[in-house]
């Protein structure tokens, strides 16, 4: 099976741009994996705390259940009294988010208001130290509901965007990296391939000059060896021409 590699023309202009996003790849990769591994342990710190939580909110609503049947049993039904002395809310819930290696979490405060004068005359007559003591128990037992919805929260949020980066994380490493490699080994082949090409090219180019210039130096040779065998033949006639005005000089004829 071939190796996957992106479709792109052998250069050296390619082979820049490829190694760059190679470059970028192996940083993002190392920049994710960094953040899995802090949301994982962070994640393993909830999970403890929720454990805890979860607990300790056993215990606190058993001690809430019981405190509420003392009351019920002593004083009877106070649902009415309490509807009736509850002017505000003093027990509010404050949110805010917490950041996690760029993950946004958020975090649940329980705000305990004191609510003095609303349930004075509450147990007035029988049962007022239990209905204090069910209120203190159970206000507990809500700031425990609160730590663990927060707690629950990021559990679920923490979840998910590690299930996201871990996914990212693997197809960084195991499609993207090896593409982008088998790209840049494909390029680098290429250009050895057309590297030695040119070099064979230059070589015959080199061979045909050498052979030519072989040639031309032969016939070169050849020109001069000729022109010295007529140079040799016309002086042999030129030393054995007579000439026969130069031979016999005629006397002066005076008139």
């Amino acid at each position: 099976m071939a190796a996957v590699r992106d479709n792109v023309f052998p250069t050296r202009m390619n082979l820049t741009v490829t190694k760059t996003r190679l470059k970028g790849a192996q940083t993002g990769h190392s920049l994710l994996k960094r953040k899995s591994e802090a949301l994982t342990t962070r994640f393993r710190v909830i999970v403890r705390k929720i454990e805890d939580a979860k607990l300790k909110m056993g215990k606190v609503m058993q001690n809430a259940s019981f405190s509420l049947a003392e009351v019920a049993y002593i004083t009877g039904d106070i649902s009415y009294q309490v509807r009736e002395s509850a002017k505000h809310a003093t027990f509010k819930v404050a949110a805010k988010q917490e950041n996690v290696s760029g993950v946004l979490l958020p975090a649940f405060e329980a705000d305990v208001q004191s609510g003095a004068g609303q349930f004075e005359l509450t147990g007035l007559g029988r049962g007022g130290q239990q209905i204090q003591k069910a209120r203190s128990v159970y206000i507990t037992a809500v700031k425990t509901l609160v730590e663990l919805a927060s707690l629950q929260t990021a559990f679920v949020i923490l979840y998910e965007v590690i299930k996201l980066t871990n996914r990212r994380v693997n197809a960084i490493e195991y499609v993207i990296i090896p593409r982008i490699e088998n790209t840049v080994s494909y390029i680098n082949s290429e250009l050895d391939e057309q590297d030695r090409e040119e070099f064979y090219r230059l070589k015959k180019i080199q061979g045909k000059k050498k052979e030519r210039a072989a040639v031309a130096l032969k016939d070169s040779e050849e020109k001069a060896r000729q022109a010295a065998e007529d140079g040799k033949l016309h002086g042999d006639n030129d030393e054995g021409t007579r000439d026969i005005l130069a031979e016999h000089v005629d006397e002066d004829i005076i008139f």
